[in-house]
């Protein structure tokens, strides 16, 4: 479902910084990166997010729709690199640039060098070059993944107030933009610095489903010449036929993301079963570790009554070695990914309960 180089985006990006680092001054037309956009940033420490808002250009949000239009197909995900600047604590967007889709067999493409080119191209037209973090396409909502997340870590790592954008097609041909911002909490920027997803680590942190991603609220801006440009088509278009917004019958949209949400609950039914699995074989090597540990006790009492020495005590982890416990960070994951498909079931749900009982209110006028 999701794309081949869903982690390539950040290590393209750490290969660009690490070469801009080896070549000293002279990279330095080619790319700003991670230290030109932290020039700005705001005041935002390891206990407070150091962006409190996007502000996108509308010409972005257009060439995010226009690259999933022209590459997107069904499950296949597009991405791309984010441009713009930061202000205070206001990431402003201004700029984006596709990342563009090649098979294992393109050898000669070179990641690195691409994005490297393209932002000598924007620097030399005199628009603005910096990362701030890259975008995404999803499915149905269904973005809560590994790859993100490891991705997203790269770019926050890397540059603090990098965001990606999820951008949902599907939902947007519904008849509302469906464009988010999210970033990674600090919690968990912690967790994955120390790179331990035991359970007792994500315990210690207190990190749960809920405080893994935190969304940034979006504000999408244009110029005062693209608003009037807007308000003379308006006046020219004709009026649309809006009437479908009124339909009562409901679209497969509900039932695709009841169906995803089913495919996720049964993966955390079966990490369930695993992690019940391991809680039986762990009580079941404490029996036998505490049996063995008796035995020796009492082979070690006839020994004394027979005045010989007791037996050498010997190391108990390596003959019980314990079983290993099952990934906590995939059954968050998951746990997330179902928790953000009842968010969708939920919005979609309130807009036709919303005019079943507007339908039912005209009926009862109209009788």
């Amino acid at each position: 479902m999701y794309s081949r180089h869903a982690q390539r985006l950040p290590t393209a990006w750490k290969e660009m910084a690490s070469r801009k680092e080896g070549t000293g001054s002279s990279a330095t037309s080619s790319s700003s990166t991670a230290g030109a956009a932290g020039k700005g940033k705001g005041k935002g420490g390891s206990g407070d997010s150091a962006v409190k808002q996007v502000q996108i250009d509308g010409l972005v949000v257009l060439k995010i729709i226009k690259h999933y239009q022209e590459e997107g197909q069904g499950t296949e995900v597009v991405q791309g690199v984010l441009l713009g600047l930061v202000v205070e604590d206001r990431l402003e967007i201004t700029n984006c640039f596709p990342f563009p889709q090649h098979t294992e067999d393109d050898a000669d493409f070179d990641e690195v060098q691409y994005q490297m080119e393209m932002m000598r191209s924007l620097r030399h037209v005199n628009i603005d070059h910096l990362h701030v973090g890259w975008y995404q396409s999803t499915y149905y909502g269904s973005f809560v993944t590994r790859a993100l997340l490891d991705s997203q870590f790269s770019y926050q790592h890397a540059i603090e107030e990098s965001v990606v954008l999820i951008y949902d097609p599907i939902k947007t041909a519904q008849g509302s933009l469906s464009l988010k911002a999210y970033r990674l909490t600090p919690k968990l920027m912690e967790v994955c610095k120390e790179k331990d997803f035991s359970p007792e680590a994500l315990k210690k942190a207190n990190i749960t489903f809920e405080y893994m991603f935190e969304e940034v609220p979006i504000v999408i801006k244009n110029s005062h010449l693209i608003n009037v440009l807007m308000w003379e088509l308006e006046k020219k278009s004709a009026v649309a036929d809006k009437h479908e917004l009124l339909s009562l019958a409901s679209s497969n949209h509900l039932g695709k993301n009841l169906q995803l949400l089913m495919d996720r609950v049964d993966e955390m039914s079966q990490d369930i079963v695993k992690y019940n699995t391991y809680m039986r074989n762990t009580s079941k090597q404490q029996q036998q570790k505490h049996q063995y540990q008796q035995r020796r006790q009492q082979e070690n009492m006839q020994r004394q009554s027979r005045g010989e020495p007791p037996l050498p005590e010997e190391d108990l982890s390596k003959l019980f070695k314990p079983p290993q416990p099952p990934a906590r960070m995939d059954s968050l994951l998951i746990a997330g990914q179902i928790n953000t498909y009842c968010q969708n079931i939920k919005e979609f749900t309130a807009q036709n309960l919303g005019k079943l009982f507007m339908a039912q209110a005209l009926q009862e006028y109209n009788n």
